[in-house]
This record gives structure tokens, C-alpha cells and sequence, in this order.
């Protein structure tokens, strides 16, 4: 593996010099600027594409994703670039790559515009939003930069680091969620209250209640173990590289991390009620569990195909956009077998055919589960 901490500072030297004035930096140039000598820092070989694979989609009628990053000829994980500047809050970038690492069986996903690095475990249970395991700007914090960057190398991934530590990570922020709630607020949780009770007889237990009031809870957790970067900075003294320790406080309480039930999609042949038919997109688009923009998945005769859904409940397919997605998923078998094909072969459940994620719960479902749980109130 290369110097990481030279080829990271020379990437924040050359961000501060494409940001004067007149410098602009578009995607292509940002990916040979600022990311392509990042990933081969990590050991990935840039031009072998059975390791480093550009514009990688699994099957031709899909959206490519920038890099897959490969072990054995097996993803193992994808980098979406965007130009330098770009805003990476857009949550059309992080929902576009998490789907296709999700359909695709990747689970470690990369979202990067040269200046910053986030990392997103996609096949974790939660909402998109949480989806996210770390970030970090270059310029901000190069040691955590290295820490992080560090777990996306070869050798990293190959051992699955990254894994073990998003196990204590989800583990600890659900934990850190409810020792705050026990502390939060002017009515501490009775539990504690009882606890402490039955361990300081010589207190009341209005006295032990007014003192978890007054009381300003802190907890240490530690984010990750620095993986590596002692070999990237001998200089450095030993203790620059202990596992950093995050300090979470009860003020302000970081949100609670949602858990979602496991994925029941609908079973073939399971009566659609009177409610659910009469959902449309556009009411799963009202209610929250579809987003504009989202991506659709449909498999068909062992090959995966992608459509874009808009804001007005239609569906983009290639060029066409659609009424229904119905229509869109006979327009993908029409591509296939050509418009001589039979109506009864066209004929296409679209809520059947298509997939995409909830975008409350998460997972990547059939579009008639979400309507499932829509006509249900889950």
C-alpha cells in the first residue's frame, strides 16, 4: 500500500487550489484528481478490472456505478463519484448507489465528491438515513480520514474489519439511544429511579428524582479502532493511533435508531384487498415510502432491469415514460421479444414486477408489499 497520508494531503492541497477562483473541477477530472490516487493508496490496482472495475453494472440495461471495488471477481464494494463541490445532502446519490449495492448483494457502499468520504452499510435494517456508518472531509480531519479510509483497503476488506466494527457501532448507538432516554427530560424512567432506590436506603426517592434531573449524563463510546494507520504515519507518537473515544452526551439526544421488522414480501398468490388496489403510485409517493427519483428493480428472464419513478406517480423506462408501472414492465418484455410479442406474454402485474426501497423501512421490497403496508397502516 502506498504512502495514504502523502496522497491524502496532496488531495486536500489540490482541493484549496481548484477552489480559487476560476477553477472548477467536474467529475471526471475530480476521479483522476482525487479519487482514483486514493483508492490505489488502499491497494486496489487501477487497472486491473477484476480488482478496480469502472462504470460497473451487472447487467446491460442497468445504471453503472463508478468503481466496484472487487475481491475474487466478487463486489465487495461500490464508490459513486460526484464532481468536487458537489452536494453529497442530495439524497438522490446516497438512495441511487444504496439501491443498486442492495439489488447487486454489495453491502458497503462509498459516496464521495473528492473532498469527503461517506460510508453506507446497505443491506443494514433502518431507514437510508442511518444507513450511514462514517464521514469525514479530508481537509477537516486528516487522522480520522485515514482511520476511515483506511478500512476501505484491499487487505481491510478482504478480512471484513469494517464489518466487525459496524456491529459495535449499530450495537452502541441503539444503547447510547436508551441509557439518554432513561436520563432525558424532567421525569427520569421510573426503572432508574427504582434502582437507585433500592441501592441508597438513606435517600428519598423524591431526592434521588430531583438529582437524575438535575444530573447531565455523558457516555464514552468508542467510534472504530484505528485500522492501519500506524504503518501510514511512523512518525506520528504511538497514542495518535488509539481507537479515538466519542463522547455522547444526553444534550442534545442523537435520534433513535428505528429497527425494522424482517422483510415479508408478498407471498404469489396472496389476495390483494379492495384497499390496496385502489393505491397508485402517486399515493405511496403522499405517503412517504416512495421518494421521487427513486430507482425500480424488475428481473426478467435472468436479467436485471431499472426504471426511474417520478414525482407525478409515472415511470421513466430508458426514453419512454409511462402511465403505471404496469405499462413500464410490459415496455420492458416488449424490449426484449419485440412488439410482435403476445398480449397474453405482455400482460405485467407492475406492482408484481417491480421493486424499490421503502423509503421508511428501508429494505428493497416488491412495490406491492409497499402498498401492502401502505393499505395497513404499517
Amino acid at each position: 500500500m502506498s504512502d495514504l497520508r502523502a496522497v491524502v494531503e496532496q488531495c486536500v492541497e489540490r482541493q484549496r487550489r481548484y477552489r480559487q477562483p476560476g477553477q472548477r473541477l467536474n467529475e471526471q477530472n475530480t476521479k483522476a484528481a482525487l479519487i482514483d490516487p486514493v483508492i490505489r493508496a488502499l491497494g486496489w490496482d487501477l487497472f486491473d478490472t477484476d480488482e478496480v472495475h469502472r462504470e460497473y453494472k451487472r447487467s446491460g440495461h442497468e445504471n453503472p456505478v463508478d468503481y466496484a471495488l472487487l475481491l475474487l471477481r466478487t463486489p465487495r464494494l461500490f464508490i459513486e463519484a460526484k464532481g468536487l463541490g458537489e452536494n453529497l445532502d442530495d439524497p438522490r446519490w446516497a438512495n441511487q448507489t444504496i439501491g443498486y449495492a442492495t439489488m447487486a448483494g454489495v453491502e458497503w457502499v462509498a459516496l464521495t465528491n473528492g473532498a469527503e468520504w461517506r460510508v453506507y452499510n446497505a443491506h443494514a435494517p433502518v431507514p437510508i438515513e442511518d444507513k450511514l456508518f462514517r464521514s469525514v472531509r479530508l481537509e477537516d480531519d486528516i487522522d480520522a480520514a485515514l482511520e476511515l479510509l483506511c478500512l476501505l483497503s484491499k487487505e481491510n476488506m478482504g478480512d471484513n474489519r469494517i464489518e466487525e466494527l459496524w456491529k459495535s457501532y449499530f450495537v452502541d448507538r441503539q444503547v447510547h439511544a436508551k441509557l439518554t432516554d432513561l436520563f432525558a427530560g424532567s421525569d427520569p424512567a421510573p426503572g432508574l429511579v427504582d434502582l437507585l432506590d433500592s441501592r441508597m436506603p438513606r435517600l428519598s426517592r423524591e431526592e434521588i428524582r430531583q438529582s437524575l434531573v438535575r444530573a447531565r449524563a455523558t457516555f464514552d463510546f468508542p467510534t472504530s479502532v484505528a485500522v492501519a494507520v500506524q504503518a501510514q504515519a511512523p512518525a506520528s507518537p504511538p497514542q495518535a493511533h488509539e481507537a479515538p473515544v466519542q463522547r455522547l452526551t444526553s444534550e442534545p439526544a442523537p435520534p433513535p435508531v428505528y429497527q425494522s421488522p424482517p422483510t415479508r414480501s408478498s407471498k404469489r398468490g396472496s389476495p390483494v384487498t379492495p384497499d390496496e388496489r385502489r393505491l397508485k403510485l402517486v399515493d405511496l409517493l403522499a405517503a412517504g415510502r416512495l421518494r421521487p427519483g427513486t430507482t425500480l428493480f424488475g428481473r426478467y428472464l435472468g436479467e436485471q432491469h431499472t426504471a426511474e419513478l417520478l414525482a407525478d406517480g409515472r415511470v421513466r423506462y430508458r426514453e419512454n415514460v409511462h402511465n403505471s408501472p404496469s405499462r413500464a414492465g410490459e415496455a420492458v418484455k416488449i424490449a426484449i421479444h419485440g412488439r410482435d410479442i403476445t398480449d397474453t406474454r405482455k400482460a405485467t402485474d407492475g406492482f408484481d414486477f417491480w421493486q424499490a426501497q421503502d423509503a421508511v423501512a428501508g429494505d428493497v421490497v416488491k412495490l406491492k408489499e409497499i402498498r401492502r403496508r401502505v393499505a395497513s397502516g404499517r
